[in-house]
């Protein structure tokens, strides 16, 4: 797999480039919260036009995000991409709700055994479906919920049904998810849950993806996984690619592409593997990388 090492230390402001790139790149994947989305949510119009760019030279592009399809496919539809999208943490990669590419599920009696667990604990938990989401009821209406709706989408393109209990729904209609997030309200309470789930419920991953926001996954589910399942879908090699992500769940991803690029808004561990660091979401990072990787690659064959 094709990964330059070579550090060239150039640095503008606050972004670095790190090693050439002269080889022609053939798909580009995005994460969508904290990459291409600012702080309001907002995708600036240097965005869309450095999107446009990239696709008039005929590059595959993806999203590659937490959020699930519904959701996802707003955002591609607001940037004109047609493709593929890695969805869900990479549970789920599809262009069609309906016929995924690849979709891995937590298995119903699996998802029965975790909201059994967690319904113990003080939190807000999501069931996160293909085309819709069960939460439940919870006395705390403060802004940790809030902030969890946030990102989520539309009601309209997903909506979400809120229960009294979760595992007495789940019971009732069992579901099979692609992802289960969590929201703690106390760092003990989510420390104890965790531990719980670890010891009792096998086949998962867990990771934390916000202060006290818990995700949960089939193991051996990620951002990275989709990619590799999506580059084997469209005969496109890791090393052909290159990814852009802001998020702990982005190193993976990062890490096994061509060229790994983090955000200026990026934490330190996405940083340190990625080959170029570029300005903030709120600098228009996407679209100055974009256009210094870019410029001089000529158009694929389609």
């Amino acid at each position: 797999m094709y990964k330059e090492q070579a550090l060239s230390g150039a640095r503008v402001g606050q972004h670095e480039k790190r090693g050439t790139y002269t080889m022609s790149y053939k798909l580009l994947a995005l994460n969508i919260d904290g990459t291409l989305l600012r702080t309001n949510a907002k995708i600036t119009k240097q965005t869309k036009d450095a999107i446009e760019y990239v696709k008039d030279k005929r590059v595959h592009i993806t999203l590659a995000t937490s959020r699930p399809f519904p959701a996802a496919k707003k955002v591609a539809k607001a940037l004109k991409v047609e493709g593929p999208l890695i969805t869900s943490d990479g549970a789920f990669v599809a262009t069609a709700a309906d016929e995924p590419i690849f979709v891995r599920r937590i298995k119903e009696e699996k998802a029965l055994q975790i909201a059994d667990i967690l319904e113990r604990y003080e939190c807000h938990i999501r069931i996160m479906h293909d085309s819709y989401s069960i939460g439940n009821k919870v006395r705390q209406r403060n802004q940790l919920i809030a902030r969890m709706t946030i990102g989520i989408g539309d009601p309209l393109f997903y909506p979400i049904t809120f229960v009294d209990s979760i595992c007495d729904q789940l019971m009732q209609q069992p579901i099979a998810p692609p992802k289960i997030q969590v929201q703690f309200f106390n760092k003990e309470e989510e420390r104890k849950a965790q531990q719980q789930l670890e010891e009792v419920v096998t086949g998962i991953r867990l990771y934390e993806s916000a202060p006290g926001r818990m995700e949960i996954v089939s193991d051996g589910v990620s951002k990275a996984r989709g990619l590799q399942t999506l580059g084997n879908y469209l005969g496109i090699q890791p090393g052909e690619m290159v990814a852009v992500g802001s998020h702990e769940s982005d190193v993976d991803m990062i890490n096994q592409v061509g060229l790994g690029v983090a955000m200026g808004n990026a934490p330190a561990s996405v940083k340190e593997v990625a080959n170029w660091i570029t300005r903030s979401n709120e600098q228009n990072g996407v679209s100055y990388m974009i256009k210094e990787v870019f410029r001089k690659q000529l158009r694929l064959h389609s």
